[in-house]
């Protein structure tokens, strides 16, 4: 680290102190060695303390050094692009299949997000706008495509419809309501009307996989300006489905989306109870331990005391 930041060794040292004590990064950053090295004709093994990226990086924040200062600026830009455009990519690396490969974890977080709904929803917006010549805005006929496309996808990956795979995998008896994914620290209402919590890690990302082809297929039309009406957007669709060797949706499936979500919020109402019950019982539980400890330290301080009286009135 000295010779990184061009500074000295006591000077690194001192500097590693002060982020330990500021709590900046802890212990934990700091890892120990075996190594054998020549001294003289002797072979001697010494214990080496190594140091992770964190702590490397902490102490670059710090050292005051022409070479800590060009380490900054750089991480300066980097940052500055992250916060404003919301990722940060070193293009040439992801590009050289020698180095550490993490490109296709990036494509699966990059499918991931452009299949999110609100994304999703707005490209295919966007796609009617350009080659549909009876498209409108003020119209529901995107919003029904919407609806249509993302059950015959999730159709073609799971075998249900949204509907059918809220109402067959809501479990009122899981602790989580049979879903995989949620937002906050526990499951709420609004999070058992979405079909895509109820998916497998495996499933994700499949439909993930799938959604984006569409998307690609979608917007390879639209850039060659190939005009189509509205209606002939979902025989688009399944011929797109058939010739990926994906069952296709006929019709709209065994449940409509009203009667899937009412089903889905009674046996949500289920769960809830349930979960009230077991969380009170939890609690009334946590209650006679905590009495019984406070007991037990009442009976050993009494037993303690009594002992003292005793030691003292024998003296």
């Amino acid at each position: 680290m000295a010779e990184l930041y061009g500074t000295s060794v006591p000077n690194i040292v001192q500097i590693m102190r002060r982020v330990l004590a500021d709590e900046e990064v802890t212990e934990a950053t700091i890892n120990s060695e075996l190594v054998v090295r020549a001294e003289g004709t002797r072979q001697v093994r010494r214990e080496i303390k190594v140091y992770n990226l964190d702590m490397i990086l902490a102490v670059g924040y710090r050292v005051t050094t022409p070479r800590a200062v060009q380490f900054r600026q750089w991480a300066t830009t980097v940052l500055s692009e992250y916060l404003i455009k919301g990722f940060a990519m070193q293009d040439e690396r992801l590009k050289d299949v020698a180095a550490a490969d993490y490109f296709d974890e990036l494509l699966e977080r990059i499918r991931d997000i452009r299949a999110s709904e609100k994304r999703f929803y707005q490209k295919i917006r966007d796609i009617f706008a350009t080659t549909s010549a009876d498209y409108s805005g003020t119209s529901d006929t995107a919003k029904t495509f919407f609806a249509t496309i993302q059950n015959k996808l999730l159709y073609a990956v799971t075998g249900q419809t949204a509907g059918e795979l809220m109402v067959k995998r809501g479990d009122a008896e899981s602790p989580t309501m049979g879903l995989t994914t949620w937002r906050g620290q526990q499951v709420r209402k609004a999070d058992v009307t979405i079909s895509k919590n109820y998916l497998t890690a495996d499933e994700v990302s499949e439909l993930n996989r799938l959604t984006t082809m569409f998307l690609d297929f979608a917007e390879d039309r639209a850039r060659r300006r190939q005009q189509i009406l509205m209606a002939e957007w979902v025989q688009r669709a399944d011929a797109f489905l058939t010739f990926n060797e994906r069952q296709v949706l006929a019709g709209a499936g065994g449940i409509s989306a009203t009667a899937a979500e009412a089903r889905v919020g009674q046996i949500y109402a289920e769960y809830d109870n349930r979960r009230r019950a077991v969380q009170a019982e939890e609690a009334r539980r946590q209650e006679e331990r905590d009495l019984a400890e406070l007991l037990e330290i009442e009976r050993r301080d009494r037993h303690g005391g009594g002992s003292l009286d005793q030691d003292a009135s024998a003296g």
